[in-house]
């Protein structure tokens, strides 16, 4: 990643490359300019317990990859699989197009984008599982 601006909230944690960093007590805001560098805002991270559905569990796979956890090129694989079976039953124009998003941000190493593409797919498979249920 390269030109990325975050926006800190006060006490927000944020995951660099490994390092969890907090912020102080103010907002703040940082660049970042060092190219490929992995982050990941802790906020927005899925715990274990929660990938129990197919987006959540690609998600989570994704950012196993940002935090250091899981090796990309292991991974790479498994995670265009998913995402071709994901295909299949998210067939609307807008999720399609969020699953190339996370596609080529895969095949170019782009992991952050990735899971901010399969992260929007979320609402999507909450919303389609609340019908199935009923």
């Amino acid at each position: 990643m390269t030109g990325l601006v975050l926006k800190l909230g006060p006490r927000e944690r944020v995951l660099v490359n490994g390092a969890v960093i907090e912020n102080g007590d103010k907002r703040s805001r940082l660049s970042i300019v060092t190219p490929n560098v992995n982050i990941l805002r802790l906020r927005d991270a899925i715990h274990p317990d929660e990938a129990q559905t197919p987006v959540r569990r690609i998600c989570y796979s994704a950012q196993l990859i940002l935090t250091g956890d899981a090796d990309p090129e292991a991974t790479r694989p498994t995670l265009l699989r998913q995402i071709e079976e994901l295909s299949r039953a998210m067939v609307d124009i807008d999720s399609r197009t969020l699953l190339a998003q996370a596609t080529e941000a895969l095949l170019t190493e782009q992991y952050y984008k990735c899971l901010k593409a399969l992260r929007a797919l979320i609402p999507r498979e909450d919303r389609l599982l609340a019908v199935a249920r009923k």
